[in-house]
């Protein structure tokens, strides 16, 4: 359709273009990493709100 490539090949070229990854990295994705530590840092402080709680007494 207008003359365009299919999706696969134009996937296909760009992934190849891509530098190999490197050893020792685990998000290669920025966002990927900052939805994992916003996730991280919510569980934490819904833990800490949960002891804080438990300690102040809530009626």
């Amino acid at each position: 359709m207008f003359h365009r490539k299919p999706l696969e090949e134009r996937i296909a070229e760009r992934v190849a273009k891509r530098p190999p990854l490197k050893e020792g990295k685990h998000f290669e994705h920025r966002p990927a990493l900052i939805v994992f530590c916003v996730v991280i840092a919510l569980v934490a402080l819904k833990i800490v709100g949960a002891f804080a709680l438990m300690k102040w007494g809530v009626q």
